[in-house]
């Protein structure tokens, strides 16, 4: 796992084992994950999306606490997928970093709690799954426009963002902010801490 500028935010590049049959990779290792971030990933719900080419999802968040940490896969076709740190007071606020995943590489991206989250499905029926640390609970979930030119996300201009009635409706982050619904950087980093004292062994 290597560390991207946003703290929290993590890529995942698997060694690949192809052959005649096929490949093989190990997507998620707990041991791995925890030796790189410091704290264990607990799995409460696991989504699969598929998606038509130019199909753009986010940007979404939740508060925190709990929020809701993902990791996050293509596993048929590509998409890109974009980090947002949401994080009011953090080093990097609205910065934002993408990476590409696709069924070929096998990337995978780590977001923690309080960053946004989105992607851009750059091929036809581009299957996405992804862990997530909580359920998804309505009344703790927001969004923030992909396009909000206060984000400036770099989307390829290629594509023409086909976007559900909810993302279209989304509130720019200025507004997110005013309303006091972004996350506190504070906050997170206290609630990160909490997760590392979680995986600390008891001492006899």
């Amino acid at each position: 796992m290597r560390e991207l500028s946003i703290e929290g935010a993590w890529v995942v590049e698997p060694q690949v084992f192809l052959d005649s049959r096929g490949s093989f990779h190990e997507w998620f290792k707990g041991d791995g994950f925890a030796a790189a971030t410091g704290h264990g990933l607990g799995l409460a719900q696991a989504n699969c999306s598929v998606s038509a080419r130019g199909t753009l999802r986010g940007v979404h968040f939740a508060d925190v606490p709990p929020g809701q940490a993902k990791y996050v896969k293509c596993v048929r076709g590509a998409v890109l997928d974009v980090v947002v740190d949401l994080r009011t007071g953090s080093p990097t606020f609205k910065r934002w970093e993408q990476v590409l995943l696709d069924d070929r590489d096998h990337r995978a991206v780590h977001i923690a709690e309080g960053l946004g989250h989105a992607f851009l499905a750059l091929t036809e029926d581009a299957t996405v799954v992804y862990l997530c640390s909580e359920g998804y609970a309505p009344a703790r979930e927001h969004g923030i426009h992909p396009l909000d030119p206060d984000l400036a996300i770099e989307w390829p201009t290629h594509l023409t963002p086909l976007l559900s009635p909810k993302d279209a409706g989304a509130m720019r982050l200025v507004e997110a902010e005013e309303r006091g619904l972004l996350p506190s950087y504070e906050v997170c980093t206290a609630w990160y801490a909490r997760q590392r004292t979680a995986l600390i062994p008891a001492q006899p």
